[in-house]
């Protein structure tokens, strides 16, 4: 009899720890709405266990229902994620015994309440409605928020107003009132590349209006102003263009050829007029030879660049000799070149001169000249004197 006791009370014991381990899980479930208000199926909902590390995902059925049994009782943050991304969370939810817990999501709602949030911010005025729904902290999250906003706004109209004087300034050819502007909007907003690039701009024009050592101290405010648009932009060849022109006129003519270089590389299509203004350049400090060449990469980047053509043809006469009898032997390409010049531009302003630098050479000028730009099937013709 004893043994059957004992028997029975252990029965009962491993009864009772049977029921005790399977009641440990409970189940969650659910539906998810869109932002159209529809069911959304194939959404994902993560399970995130807060007070012992767990982890635990589900998708919703074609009728946009979710269900997820099995979790270990526990505090959790429900998220929803669609494409990626996280749309929705409810955070701490405990897990009960019994009938699953239901989690829904409704993206029309969140959407609105996003809506509201947004016009809140914008106008610092909250709904009752939305008032009743929110903690104090969230209102005075809100607040701050609101007061930002206006700040923020206040600033960008005082930027927009500074930045667009300083442009009226430039058209007017207003150099210092352009500084001073520049100079505004620098201060207010250090992060924007057209505010420093205008202001290069506007010290390298109040440079033309200077002498001595007024001119040497703006074209340096221009170059500082020109360094730190690149080094916002560094990919933009356009700036490093105009950093180049200022370089130039500051005599410093290395790092004047170095930002042209730079320049072509990042813009192979325009690459022509870049090494045309580098050829300029040199050539207006004597170093020719460095001329010629940069016109020859500009031709050679741009076969249709009739005023590189013609400096290059320039370069290249400047190489001819003299016979002993006075006649002028060019040397080859030169003639090529002005030919070239008048294929494109035959009314163009250096048209007489290319004329007369072919005859120098010796050369007979071409008596028809196609115009390049002109419809397919005619031909557009200017002819000229020998």
């Amino acid at each position: 009899m004893k043994i059957l006791q004992k028997l029975a009370s252990l029965t009962a014991l491993v009864a009772l720890f049977t029921i005790n381990a399977s009641a440990q899980t409970a189940s969650l479930e659910g539906e998810v709405k869109g932002e159209d208000g529809k069911l959304m199926p194939g959404a994902l909902i993560k399970l995130e266990r807060k007070d012992i590390k767990g982890s635990y995902k589900v998708k919703t059925n074609k009728k946009g229902q979710w269900f997820h049994a099995g979790l270990p009782l526990g505090n959790y943050d429900i998220m929803l994620e669609v494409d990626g991304k996280v749309l929705d969370t409810v955070k701490g939810v405990r897990t009960r015994l019994g009938d699953p817990l239901p989690i829904n999501f409704d993206l029309s709602k969140v959407a609105n309440q996003r809506k509201a949030m947004e016009q809140a911010v914008s106008t610092g005025k909250v709904t009752e409605e939305m008032s009743r729904e929110m903690s104090k902290e969230q209102r005075e999250a809100l607040e701050k928020q609101a007061k930002e906003r206006a700040a923020a706004m206040a600033k960008n109209k005082d930027l927009n107003d500074a930045f667009n004087a300083g442009m009226e300034a430039m058209k007017a050819k207003n150099f210092t009132g352009a500084v001073e502007a520049f100079d505004k909007a620098s201060v207010m907003d250090p992060k924007q590349v057209v505010i420093w690039a205008n202001k290069a701009e506007a010290h390298v024009g109040l440079a033309g209006t200077k002498t001595g050592d007024e001119q040497t101290a703006e074209l340096g405010k221009g170059m500082e102003a020109y360094a730190k648009a690149l080094e916002l932009k560094p990919d933009d060849a356009g700036m490093h263009n105009n950093f180049a022109l200022a370089l130039a006129k500051s005599k410093k003519y290395p790092e004047a050829q170095a930002e042209l270089d730079k320049a072509a590389l990042l813009d192979p299509p325009n690459a022509g007029r870049y090494y045309y203004n580098l050829g300029a350049i040199l050539t207006n400090v004597n170093q020719l030879e460095s001329a010629g060449i940069a016109f020859k990469k500009a031709v050679d980047s741009d076969p249709n660049y009739a005023d590189a053509h013609f400096q290059y043809g320039l370069f290249l006469f400047s190489k001819a000799t003299i016979t002993a009898d006075g006649k002028t032997v060019a040397v080859a390409g030169t003639t090529e070149s002005f030919q070239k010049y008048l294929e494109l531009k035959p009314d163009g302003p250096f048209a007489e001169a290319a004329k007369g630098m072919i005859q120098a050479a010796g050369s007979a000028i071409q008596t028809e000249y196609k115009n390049p730009n002109a419809p397919a099937g005619k031909k557009s013709t200017t002819k000229t004197k020998k």
